[in-house]
């Protein structure tokens, strides 16, 4: 009998042609007359598996009555899935196949009324068991580097300063620019329970064994994505079309746009690192399932970012807009790398370096609407006391700010750069700078126009002498700024000392505008000869434009501000030493010729002593009147 199956067997043939050729077999000798009946014993024992499996598989068809979940049921689970197990087996068995037609019938019916319930217990396990994105203790995780647009200064522009571009917005408040969020590697994110991934796994392996791949896929994909969209909306990014987005004003499009420099990196190093994880867990045994959910759901919440961020970069540009527009770019090109590994999908990386080219189009753009801003601001009206202008202020917090993303500017200016020397000898600076960087280039013409446009402020002053006052006080802060900062990095040393230089130029030029006709009142020309014979009338005069000149400066320049303490001293210290000793010297030569008549502290107000009490309190900001002049005769 033995031998007969065998030789059988290895023919390879046909289940009702092995019968017959059995049958031959045992007419040649009765000893192979219980042949038959092995034929029979193999069938029944098939058909009571298929009996057995097709009982659980049909009391649990969801098709006629409503069920409990498996999650409720782990045992039934188990049972469930053996009894797919072996109706899956008897249709792999060559023999059971070519068995009956009917039994084969009954398998797949079995089979396709499994997968149905198979395919609704995967859908109701993935969104049973999906946890909730907790925001609040990721943002807990993310280290925050936070960074002043203005400083400890106050406003950045109040309402003298109507003209400079868009800055309006950030009117009435300081302007914080808060940088980026700093993800560390190890942060991770289970947004399933882990304890439903083996089931997950145990009925995506049975739905792809079965020829239902597709199905399982669709389901995995259609809950996955919903998911992921949620997150996106509790990270605080909503579906704006580029219109709406592009209508939305600065303020909140700031905020979300900070929110999309969050979600962009939680995203993919959080979310769709967590999701390739959950993938290659759940479709292990399929390489075509695991890279088709994958992609689909990256897709989705990929392409949701991507459109914000391509409705930014080509919206209206704004010189307020481009930290941020550097923030969503530097955000973009780390997770670029990330994507590219993790998704198969060329389109979807392509489409991300599409608008990574566009956010750094516009930050270069917006840079150069800067530029343009600040050249043609234009405000007519000049600063009461002085004191350091708004557009100043404005430019210099501004241009603190882009050093700070000087390794992308240098990378994004580049290629133009080169350019634009291609035709001619090295790069250099108007400060002899050589090899300049791209942005030290830009900062030093920004700087350039800057220092330009408030020399044609300072000629708005009618005084000249406080056209002086406001170049020392603008330029010193340009200075300070510079050397308080990496800006001392970016335009060098050469360029700091020819500034100090300006401003002690206009130091002397200030002494010269304000004081030289309070100067001349001391002079010995004109008052009719040596000391013994000077005219009594020449010198009344004289003591009285002076004191006139004293009176005059002191009220108007006590309301100008020097709002540094050292340059406000330096000022106060060249007045003492060039009016006072003239004033003391010219006293002593003449002032003798008026105290011995009458009324004499009519014409001699002031002692030197006097005038050294009154220079302290210049360039206070505090208009002031000297009210006790006359001294008794």
């Amino acid at each position: 009998m033995a031998t007969a199956q065998q030789i059988v067997k290895s023919l390879n043939t046909p289940a009702n042609v092995r019968e017959d050729m059995l049958l031959i077999f045992s007419s040649f000798d009765n000893r192979l007359s219980n042949i038959t009946d092995l034929i029979d014993d193999d069938e029944r024992k098939a058909r009571s598996k298929l009996d057995a499996a097709e009982q659980v598989i049909m009391r649990w068809d969801s098709s006629h009555t409503a069920l409990p979940s498996w999650c409720d049921c782990p045992e039934d689970a188990v049972d469930y899935l053996t009894a797919v197990d072996e109706v899956l087996d008897l249709l792999d068995d060559l023999s059971f196949k070519d068995a009956s037609i009917e039994a084969v019938d009954r398998a797949e019916t079995a089979v396709q009324v499994a997968m149905t319930r198979l395919e609704e217990e995967f859908r109701h396990i993935l969104t049973r068991n999906t946890v909730p994105l907790d925001a609040e203790r990721l943002y807990g995780s993310i280290r925050r580097v936070s960074l002043s647009f203005v400083g400890n200064e106050g406003e950045i522009i109040d309402d003298e300063f109507e003209s400079f571009g868009e800055v309006d917005s950030a009117r009435g408040s300081g302007y914080f620019h808060e940088r980026g969020v700093s993800l560390g590697d190890d942060i991770c994110v289970d947004l399933i329970n882990p304890d439903a991934v083996g089931e997950l796994r145990e009925i995506a392996d049975r739905m792809i064994r079965s020829g239902y791949e597709k199905e399982c896929v669709q389901v995995y994909s259609s809950v996955r994505r919903e998911v992921l969209d949620e997150c996106l909306a509790i990270l605080g990014v909503e579906k704006l079309s580029i219109e709406e987005v592009q209508r939305i004003e600065w303020k909140v499009l700031d905020e979300k746009m900070k929110k999309w420099v969050q979600a962009v990196k939680i995203g993919v190093r959080v979310l769709l690192t967590g999701e390739k994880r959950l993938c290659d867990q759940i479709f292990s045994t399929s390489d075509s399932a695991r890279e088709i959910c994958f992609n689909e759901n990256a897709k989705g919440c990929i392409m949701q970012l991507l459109n914000f961020g391509e409705a930014v970069a080509i919206g209206r540009r704004s010189s307020e807009k481009l930290f941020r527009i550097l923030d969503m770019y530097d955000v973009l090109s780390v997770v670029i790398p990330d994507l590219e590994m993790m998704v198969t999908d060329g389109f979807l990386c392509g489409e991300a370096k599409g608008v990574l080219s566009g956010l750094g189009e516009a930050a270069k753009g917006t840079f150069s609407e800067f530029q343009s801003a600040v050249q043609n601001e234009s405000s007519r009206k000049p600063m009461l006391s002085g004191e350091i202008h708004p557009l100043t202020r404005y430019v210099m917090n501004y241009v603190k700010l882009v050093v700070d993303y000087s390794h992308t500017l240098n990378s994004l200016f580049a290629e133009s750069d080169e350019d634009e020397s291609s035709g001619g000898s090295g790069s250099h600076t108007d400060d002899g700078e050589e090899n300049a960087t791209p942005i030290s280039r830009r900062v030093l013409a920004l700087l350039s126009i800057l220092e330009s446009n408030l020399e044609e402020k300072s000629k708005l002053y009618e005084d000249g002498a406080m056209h002086y006052i406001f170049l020392m006080n603008n330029i010193l802060y340009i200075v300070q700024k510079v050397k308080d900062s990496e800006l001392i990095k970016v335009v060098g040393d050469q360029w700091v000392r020819k500034r100090r230089g300006q401003i002690r130029q206009y130091a002397t030029s200030y002494l010269r505008a304000a004081w030289s006709r309070a100067l001349s009142c001391l002079k010995d020309e004109g008052i009719g000869g040596s000391s013994g014979s000077a005219s009594r009338v020449a010198l009344k005069e004289r003591f009285k434009s002076f004191n006139a000149c004293f009176e005059d400066i002191y009220r108007v320049q006590t309301g100008w501000k020097v709002p540094d303490p050292q340059l406000r001293e330096e000022l106060r210290i060249s007045i003492s030493e060039k009016v006072i000793p003239a004033y003391r010297a010219f006293l002593g030569r003449f002032g003798s010729h008026l105290e011995s008549g009458k009324h004499s502290g009519k014409y001699i107000k002031f002692t030197p002593e006097d005038l050294e009490n009154y220079v302290p309190d210049l360039f206070e900001g505090t208009p002031l009147v000297i009210h006790h002049l006359r001294r008794k005769s």
